[in-house]
């Protein structure tokens, strides 16, 4: 009796370890939160973020030897965490504030993401990123641009991005190799909607510009998601502005090309500050009717067999797209994220935390053109950087400045259609 009990006891341990392997083989999985606007106005701009973070979902999980010594492309998981494979849950935040909070509560509460990344729209970050300080869990943006969401004192919100700040040099800069050139550029009007992203970024404009004895000459706000805004591109066409800089979302860009087609209004100079005029639907919609339109970037396809040029082969089989600034500085975002989970060899939110913290890449270990990724102690990418390009080239856009970057020359005035 004494015998097969022991035989038993053995018997029932071995199960028991078979079922705790089990259960590890389930726990090596690390979890991230992804909030998105999936439907709604910004639709578009969120399933392209979605979709570039599938691509890098794949990079990580699956071993890519194509992409030379790109970052975490050489193994199939996780090093660090004993080849881990990185789960994304998506949550649509629906363009709203309050859903995007809500979402970010559910994901850290009920799906125990261990980090999260978005959320697009700056006014949602805030709220999002809001809820993941509050419990202590890292959130990353790649692509929100308002100052502010820095400036909160926070220690687990990180942004590789650039930001405002960077974009009134990127811009002043610009304007004044572009007035060397010949074009005139004195008279400045900046539009932008009453978002925090068009607020935030309008004003850290007007205040930069001033600082630099330029200031901005006319402020034209709107309402987001507008229906019509046939006013305020009369108000430019009676004013005369020689640049526009536009700061707007995808359906109101689409609608302000379409206004000015319908006014016949074309200002010498359009600078876009991203955001909808890189979505691929504005290109889609109207870009023929954009021609010559600028716009910042920090994303560039690279030569041929490139690790960049791969990473938008890849985008483009599953989008049909080609890969935007945008979904590109959303997936470099989420390398960087993931990254710093390797390096910390842990899904503890603290060592993750410490690891963003440590974090020191260099420009040939990105796929965006930044100066490489490493974070202030209000948690800014303080190497982040901006090309300008222009829509010149049917419905491409291509590098003009500066110099050392352009692969065309700029083309003024603006042609549209």
């Amino acid at each position: 009796m004494r015998f097969k009990h022991i035989v038993g006891l053995l018997c029932a341990a071995s199960v028991s370890v078979a079922f705790a392997g089990g259960a590890l083989a389930e726990d090596k999985v690390v979890k991230i939160g992804a909030v998105f606007p999936l439907s709604g106005n910004a639709a578009s701009a969120g399933n392209h973020a979605k979709a570039a973070i599938q691509v890098a979902i794949d990079i990580i999980n699956n071993a890519h030897p194509e992409l030379g010594n790109f970052p975490l492309a050489k193994n199939a998981g996780l090093a660090g965490l004993g080849g881990a494979k990185v789960e994304v849950v998506f949550a649509d935040n629906q363009g709203s504030p309050a859903t995007g909070q809500n979402q970010a509560l559910r994901l850290i509460t009920e799906e125990k993401v261990v980090a999260l990344t978005g959320a697009y729209q700056s006014g949602i970050t805030l709220t999002a990123s809001a809820i993941a300080e509050k419990y202590g869990i890292p959130f990353l943006t790649g692509e929100s641009v308002a100052a502010n969401l820095t400036e909160r004192g926070f220690k687990w919100f990180f942004r590789t991005t650039p930001i405002a700040t960077d974009f009134v040099n990127v811009y002043h800069d610009f304007l004044t190799d572009m007035k060397a050139a010949g074009a005139k550029t004195d008279n400045v009007a900046i539009v932008h909607d009453n978002t925090e992203y068009g607020t935030s970024v309008a004003n850290t404009l007007a205040s930069g510009f001033k600082d630099k004895g330029q200031p901005i000459a006319l402020d034209v706000a709107y309402p987001s998601n507008a229906t019509d805004l046939q006013s305020q591109v009369l108000q430019l066409k009676e004013k005369k502005p020689d640049v526009l800089i536009m700061i707007s979302y995808t359906s109101d860009a689409i609608l302000f090309a379409k206004t000015m087609q319908a006014q016949d209004y074309k200002p010498p100079m359009i600078i876009a500050d991203d955001s909808g005029y890189s979505d691929p639907s504005f290109i889609k919609s109207v870009g023929k009717i954009s021609q010559g339109v600028f716009n910042r970037s920090s994303w560039s396809v690279g030569p041929p067999e490139s690790p960049t040029a791969v990473i938008a082969k890849m985008y483009k089989e599953k989008t049909g797209d080609d890969l935007d600034d945008t979904a590109g500085r959303e997936m470099q975002g989420f390398f960087v994220l993931v990254d710093a989970i390797d390096r910390a060899g842990s899904t503890d939110p603290a060592k993750i935390q410490a690891a963003l913290k440590a974090t020191d890449l260099k420009p040939e270990q990105l796929m965006m053109g930044y100066k490489g990724v490493k974070f202030d102690d209000k948690g800014q990418n303080t190497l982040a950087s901006a090309v300008i390009i222009q829509l010149q080239d049917g419905e491409n856009y291509v590098a003009v400045w500066p110099n050392a970057n352009a692969t065309k020359t700029p083309l003024t005035p603006f042609k549209g259609w």
